[in-house]
């Protein structure tokens, strides 16, 4: 029997989310025949039916190498606390009924949703109101439960350890510390990995609160043993012990989380004060968002996209696709967004580091 489902990314964009749509796409129609509707710009699409277009083998033709997503993405829509000017101030309004008939009105059968722990939450939220949802899992922090790993993450990290690799060399020409503030605000995946993987000598991750006079004499040792200049790793959540994160722009009453960012100068500034040396800093930014995908993001992107289908097909509703060891299969929705998966401060990637000689931070 023919069914019309939806498909939305939300939150922040990364590599490998064309893979998971256009394999959403081809799976639907080719093995099933179904029909499906894109909705443009997450779950804000669902307010505006002109946001909403059908999808055909046409539409996902090309797509696969191309990053971002085709449908577009916002990491501001949530309708059941949605931001609306009332007598010149911003109140938050539950208008999620909205939402829920828009599903009907166009027919959509099932929704998959395809975001990180607070999009994922949303489409939780929305499958207690009755909608049946399939949640695939979508963030370059790879911070979600229950899934080994979540694609973008490949990307984000071959972006960082490529800087690393460019960065290693003028540091070395110039006798200077380099700082490299990578994504990551509660998880340190991103930090740790490529700080491994592109021979950095200090990694600060949000796991482990650091000590400047610690790091410092990290450096000096460094400078002690003929090693005239240093790498150091920095993410962006990271924050000195007995301090707080770095923001560089607050929370508002339109946005509810504040936006990090100057924790790369901040650890320079106070470097530069223990050190007679030169220090400089690189924010990666959004260049860990861009690009084209990985082999690794377009195949687990792909089979992501494939697996929410059939999970679609068999009833699996309110359950998130994972990836497990070599496998993909489910959970609930429920137990991947419960809490962030974080770096473990005595964990075996953290001692891998520390073996190395690198420090952590403490």
């Amino acid at each position: 029997m023919s069914k019309t489902i939806g498909i939305l990314t939300g939150g922040g964009d990364c590599p490998g989310l064309n893979a998971v749509i256009r394999g959403v796409v081809k799976s639907a129609i080719i093995r099933h025949g179904w029909q499906v509707i894109g909705i443009e710009d997450g779950f804000d699409g669902l307010l505006d039916l002109k946001k909403c277009r059908p999808l055909s083998l046409e539409s996902v033709r090309g797509i696969l190498p191309r990053g971002g997503t085709i449908l577009g993405t916002t990491n501001r829509g949530n309708p059941f606390e949605y931001p609306v000017e009332q007598g010149g101030k911003i109140i938050r309004m539950d208008i999620s009924d909205r939402v829920v008939e828009n599903i009907r009105t166009l027919g959509i059968e099932a929704l998959i949703a395809v975001g990180g722990e607070g999009s994922l939450k949303i489409a939780q939220e929305l499958a207690k109101k009755g909608v049946p949802v399939v949640g695939v899992p979508k963030t370059i922090d790879n911070d979600l439960r229950e899934t080994d790993f979540t694609f973008g993450y490949n990307t984000a990290l071959e972006t960082a350890t490529d800087a690393l690799d460019k960065l290693h060399t003028t540091a070395e020409s110039h006798h200077r510390v380099m700082i490299l503030e990578v994504m990551g605000r509660y998880a340190g995946w991103i930090a740790l990995e490529s700080g491994i993987a592109g021979g950095a000598d200090v990694i600060l991750i949000p796991e482990i609160p650091f000590e400047v006079d610690r790091i410092c004499a990290a450096v000096t040792a460094r400078a002690a043993r003929g090693s005239r200049f240093s790498i150091v790793v920095v993410a962006e959540g990271a924050f000195p012990a007995g301090g707080d994160r770095v923001v560089a722009k607050g929370a508002d009453d339109r946005y509810t989380i504040e936006r990090l960012g100057g924790i790369g100068q901040y650890v320079a500034r106070h470097i530069e004060k223990c050190l007679d040396m030169d220090v400089r800093v690189t924010v990666l930014g959004h260049l860990q968002r861009g690009g084209s995908p990985t082999t690794f993001d377009r195949a687990l992107g792909s089979r992501f996209g494939t697996k929410a289908v059939q999970m679609v097909a068999d009833g699996e509703f309110g359950r998130m696709a994972c990836l497990k060891g070599r496998t993909i299969t489910s959970v609930t929705i429920e137990a991947a967004t419960s809490d962030l998966k974080l770096v473990d401060p005595a964990g075996e990637i953290v001692r891998t580091a520390e073996d190395l000689g690198i420090m952590v931070g403490r």
